[in-house]
């Protein structure tokens, strides 16, 4: 625990130096790590992953593969970027 005192007083020293928004995005990256969860033994959230994986198996649902997300992202940035619609 020796270590914690420092690190709150250098954690504290910076949230001093942030306005307002600044201080609103630290607390919500705070505020997801203290929700997060070990997904892995959440009963629920396993058989939804399952269902949705399921539906994708046999065609239920549309799914795109890494290249076609990594080519539709793209197209998107380079319209946004040109200003085109």
């Amino acid at each position: 625990m020796a270590a914690t005192k420092p690190l709150s007083k250098e954690i504290n020293f910076y949230l001093e130096q942030l306005n307002t928004e600044q201080k609103k995005a630290v607390l919500s990256v705070v505020k997801t790590f203290a929700r997060e969860e070990d997904w892995w033994t959440d009963d629920k959230y396993i058989a939804a992953m399952d269902k949705r994986f399921a539906e994708m198996e046999k065609g239920k649902v549309k799914s795109l593969s890494l290249d076609e997300l990594e080519t539709n992202a793209r197209k998107l940035f380079r319209s946004k970027k040109s200003g085109v619609k």
